[in-house]
Formats: structure tokens, sequence, C-alpha cells
């Protein structure tokens, strides 16, 4: 199995963290491309440790020198599916990894998605045996929607999508909502306007307000 690995923040307010928040960049990224926001939020969030791993395989080319966390060819919903399926055991043994390097208890832990990242926030926080504070996803969607009977919690999920955006269509919004929602997730989603692929400053009050009261909360 891959072993994960990436850049971190310690907490801003010095000594022992007390929260963990996890970022999962996209296709073709890596960690360093999402770490930056954990220094947005460290001043709203000064007990949490920020790390972004690295996704465990490369691109099938070298020109980019990204990674993914899974291959990408069809781009269709059973390839999503499967693809968060093989990826989430490589997840689950950082999560797992990090929660003890940082001594944090895994309720509080969330997971911060990006596009391909943000299906894998969505199908491995969903399915923790111990439930996270939080699920946001950007940009992304919930990868088999319709499979999921095995969920094992009903943590807060922030679901943000750009009007504009022309790799994952903002379709993808209300179908991963309505599907949570019906499984009785507690889930707020915005979609904002004249905002592409990407993450925009609307996105990250969004996501620091959500993690605020999520970590409060727990």
């Amino acid at each position: 199995m891959a072993i994960l690995d990436g850049p971190r923040l310690s907490p801003a307010a010095g000594g022992k963290a007390a929260r963990l928040v996890v970022f999962l960049h996209g296709y073709g990224a890596d960690g360093a491309d999402l770490i930056d926001i954990g220094r947005a939020w460290s001043e709203a969030l000064p007990d949490a440790a920020f790390v972004a791993p690295d996704a465990p395989e490369p691109l099938p080319f070298e020109a980019l020198g990204g990674r993914q966390w899974f291959a990408l060819v069809e781009r269709d919903m059973r390839e999503y599916r499967l693809g968060v399926e093989a990826a989430r055991p490589v997840l689950e043994a950082f999560l797992d990894a990090e929660l003890d390097r940082w001594q944090v208890s895994a309720s509080a832990l969330a997971l911060v998605g990006f596009s391909q990242g943000a299906m894998m926030a969505l199908h491995t926080g969903l399915r923790r045996k111990i439930p996270p504070a939080a699920i946001l996803a950007y940009s992304g969607l919930l990868a088999g929607p319709n499979r999921l009977d095995d969920i094992q919690t009903k943590s807060p999920v922030l679901i943000v999508h750009g009007s504009e955006d022309d790799v994952v269509p903002s379709y993808h919004l209300p179908a991963s909502r309505d599907a949570l929602a019906h499984r009785g997730v507690n889930v707020e989603s915005h979609l904002l306007d004249a905002l592409g692929h990407s993450i925009d400053e609307r996105g990250l009050v969004l996501g620091g307000r959500l993690l605020k009261a999520a970590f409060s909360a727990s």
C-alpha cells in the first residue's frame, strides 16, 4: 500500500494540536496546491494542525508532474465510484497515522477536498468508523450517489461549486446535496455566481465558518 506524505502546518497558537484539517487536492495537482488555505484559516482555527498529502499515484504522463487519487479515462460515474473505492484504504491509513502523529481525536478531524479530492473527502469521510467533525467539498461530486447504504456518519457536509465550472459541471451540486439529504445528512450547499473550477474568497469564508462551528460543537 502506498504511503502518503505532504506539507504540514502546526497550530498557529503553538503547542499541541486539538484539531486536524486534511486537504485533498484535485487531479494533476499536489498537496502544496491547497496547504495555503490552512494559513488563511489559522487565525479562526488557532489550535488546528493542517496537512495536505500528495495523492498516491503519478499522472500517466510526465509533462505536468502532478498526482492523482485514481486514474481518469472515461470520466463517468462508474469510473468515479470505482476510483474512490480503490483509493479509500490508502487515505484511511494516512488519516489514522496523522491523527496518531498529532495525538488528535478522530472526532476532531475535518476533510476538505477539491475536485477529485472532494470525491475522496465525501466518499471516505462519510464512511469513517468515528465520524469526522466536518466534510467540505469544493468543485466536486458524490461518487456513487445511489450507493449510500454503508455510510457511517451524519457529519455536517458543505458543498461549494462555481456556476461557471467547465471541468465538473455545477449540476452535480444539487444531485450530491439531494442524495445526502435523503440519507439524513446535514448538508449545506452554495452555488457561487461567476466562479469556474476553483475556490475563491467566498468559498474560503464559507468553509472557515463551517469548520469553526463544527469544531466548536464537537
